[in-house]
């Protein structure tokens, strides 16, 4: 903000162009005061370099400028515009003060704190000029320290009644931008209307156009700005929907194979298991088959909750590849979880299994890769070192990534590029939203395993205030006793790893003096070996009390854990939390969640942590999750590869996505290559927002 202002402006008559778009696609060091420079900064902040980018960039507020109250009784600490007459001017006494303006509206006095001496020259005594900014009291005088606006009254039209604030980066001013922002809707045009005309009657929405005018040049009508912002936020869950629509449209087209097979292989796999599927995992494995034996490509994912059982499923869904002739391949993205997917699949499979991890010798690599790609490994276990290009496969049928959201899309294309017309089965154990169900989700085919294998035992979750510390270890010490194995995952001090590491290592000092010869330790900063033989080591029962980072959270499965202590569970995200817990109950016997928080918690963190409390059910506490942190953090580690919006987040996004799916379906039903006028228009909508691309990302799953 400042003394200068920028204009609202109309749509400018632009040259004709075929492309609606082409005007707002240009760089922004085509809008005034953007040079090379500035464009730098300005397209970090916004998201890229394209008008269009600054155009989507929208305020997170709005500075009100029409309150104009006597000085007399105007209330210190709000926004004011006055009218006042300069009365006289008072230099500081150090170098360290400010310059003052004292100006007066008849009713009243007030100080104009100036921080350069320039300012004063727009305030020469005796003029009358129009102040704005915040109003304070200090010492029981007015003040207005460096106003935003000082204007001539023949000016004052130039400053506006209602004014945008748009979230900012070093560099970047909100005068910058709002004169930036002035030149971009000058190149705005109107586009053709994608929204399905009733639909727009009835929420009294404007054009596009129109409505991003209303939000990042508005006027003073708050209900028309507010029902603009809906219009805006819904214009880009429909591209999404549509977006996703269109992939799933893609992929049925998509020529694939039927792999099908006479279930001798997986009747062999049940008998060594030595127990029946549940109804869940049947019902998954339905799904999966009719994908497999379908004439196109599956793109199907597999979620299941903690100790559910995706793995068994995976191994027969493999074996029906292989029965088919092909080969299957499941990736995983550590080399913890590989060994224990090598370790099930070998011991329940009654063809050969392979191995490929980065930390083989040559010799045992070369031979695994001799048997991919002769045909005679039909089924390998590995982790990234699948996709190298050195890794040929005689015929790959089925590709399965464990824990998709931990590898790349392009890790994942080139697994999937692996084979002709290759089947693809990802797999997680992060219990999924509902709103991600028809977002991030929402091109692929879901499969939900929703119940726990017989034979698990129960989790009681407590919840302990870290004043409760000797009562804790006091309970850790009779369970050790009795031969318990123990998982004690250490808090998330901060963003610093070193940090992190030194609460780990004072923990571990801590419990190894009570419980010497018995305490391991795990975490990231260590080296790998080293890693793997602590977590060997608890599994083997060579050590009993584990202490960890978040490195156990996903693939570390020791059945004899029976108990798990989590310190300040409160900085954890609920997801985070849920698959902590779910390192224990993983055999027969009752395990136990032992929840240390600070005291004096805030309310949202006593609900986050009584709702782990009273339920064991990811998919409530995956909700739960996304409505407390929002679409950006679900699983609180940044890492789920989750979308962003620029204009959805907003508190109505579940209403709306509902309307869009519905209104995405139709027109797809209707008109599947959008040729019709709505079609071409939506075609727009989809490259306004850089949707129009995204048919191999998701092939990718």
């Amino acid at each position: 903000m400042g003394d200068q202002s920028y204009s609202h402006p109309s749509p400018k008559s632009q040259p004709v162009s075929a492309d609606p778009l082409s005007q707002i696609r240009a760089p922004l060091t085509l809008l005034p005061g953007i040079g090379p420079r500035l464009a730098t900064p300005l397209a970090r902040l916004v998201g890229g370099p394209r008008i269009r980018d600054l155009l989507l960039h929208l305020p997170d507020s709005y500075v009100d400028r029409r309150e104009r109250p006597k000085l007399a009784h105007a209330r210190p600490g709000g926004i004011v515009t006055l009218e006042v007459q300069v009365m006289s001017h008072e230099s500081p006494r150090t170098r360290s003060q400010p310059w003052r303006a004292v100006v007066t509206d008849g009713s009243a006095f007030a100080d104009i704190v100036l921080f350069h001496q320039a300012r004063l020259s727009q305030m020469p005594v005796g003029a009358t000029v129009i102040v704005s900014g915040r109003l304070e009291s200090f010492a029981d005088r007015l003040t207005l320290p460096h106003p935003d606006y000082v204007l001539p009254v023949a000016r004052a039209h130039e400053m506006p009644a209602i004014e945008p604030v748009w979230p900012l980066t070093a560099g970047i001013t909100n005068r910058t931008v709002g004169k930036a922002m002035s030149g971009a809707l000058m190149r705005l045009t109107d586009l053709p209307e994608w929204i399905e005309p009733s639909l727009l009657t009835r929420r009294r929405w404007l054009s596009f156009s129109a409505c991003l005018r209303l939000t990042q040049a508005p006027d003073t009508d708050v209900k028309a700005r507010d029902l603009a912002r809906l219009r805006l936020a819904y214009d880009e869950l429909l591209a999404e929907q549509i977006a996703l629509g269109l992939r799933r449209l893609a992929r049925r087209e998509r020529p694939g194979r039927s792999l099908t097979g006479d279930g001798h292989l997986r009747a062999e796999a049940l008998r060594r298991f030595g127990f029946q599927p549940t109804a869940g995992q049947t019902m998954a494995l339905a799904e999966i088959e009719a994908d497999m034996a379908a004439p196109r490509p599956m793109v199907r994912l597999l979620q299941g909750d903690v100790g559910s059982g995706k793995t068994l499923v995976a191994l027969l869904a493999m074996l029906r590849a292989a029965e088919a002739g092909t080969q299957a391949a499941i990736m995983a993205p550590t080399e913890i979880l590989v060994q224990q997917h090598f370790r099930t699949l070998t011991a329940l499979s009654p063809v050969p299994v392979g191995l490929l991890t980065g930390s083989m010798t040559a010799g045992a690599r070369r031979q695994v890769l001799a048997g991919l790609a002769d045909g005679s490994i039909p089924l390998v276990v590995g982790t990234h070192a699948l996709f190298q290009k050195t890794v040929e496969f005689h015929d790959l049928g089925l590709a399965v990534i464990d824990e998709q959201h931990r590898f790349g899309v392009d890790q994942r294309i080139s697994l999937g590029d692996k084979g002709d017309r290759t089947d693809v089965l990802v797999m997680t154990a992060t219990p999924i939203p509902r709103s991600l169900r028809l977002t991030q989700y929402g091109e692929m085919d879901l499969s939900q395993l929703t119940e726990k294998p017989r034979g698990r035992g129960s989790i009681r979750t407590t919840l302990h205030g870290l004043g409760a510390m000797g009562q804790v270890i006091g309970g850790i010490t009779r369970a050790m006793e009795r031969g318990a194995r123990i998982y004690w995952v250490c808090p998330l001090v901060s963003e610093s790893e070193a940090m992190d590491l030194s609460a780990a290592e004072f923990r571990f000092d801590m419990l190894n003096k009570r419980f010497p010869g018995r305490v391991g330790l795990a975490h990231g900063q260590q080296d790998g070996k080293v890693r793997e033989d602590a977590l060997a080591d608890f599994s083997a029962g060579r050590t009993q009390l584990l202490v960890a980072t978040t490195v156990v959270e996903v693939g570390v499965d020791v059945p004899e854990a029976t108990v798990m202590v989590i310190e300040h569970a409160e900085r954890f995200g609920l997801a985070q939390l849920h698959q902590l817990r779910g390192r224990v109950g993983r055999g027969a016997e009752e395990s136990f969640c032992l929840l240390l928080h600070e005291d004096g918690l805030t309310k949202i963190a006593q609900e986050r942590l009584i709702l782990m409390r009273d339920t064991t059910d990811g998919f409530v506490i995956a909700d739960a999750d996304f409505r407390i942190r929002g679409h950006g953090d679900v699983t609180g580690t940044k890492q789920s590869g989750l979308p962003g919006y620029r204009l959805a987040d907003i508190p109505d996004q579940e209403k709306l996505r509902e309307v869009a799916v519905k209104d995405a379906a139709m027109l797809l039903d209707h008109d599947p290559h959008l040729r019709s006028p709505r079609g071409q228009a939506a075609d727009v909508l989809l490259r306004l927002f850089d949707k129009e691309n995204a048919v191999r990302r998701m092939q990718a799953g």
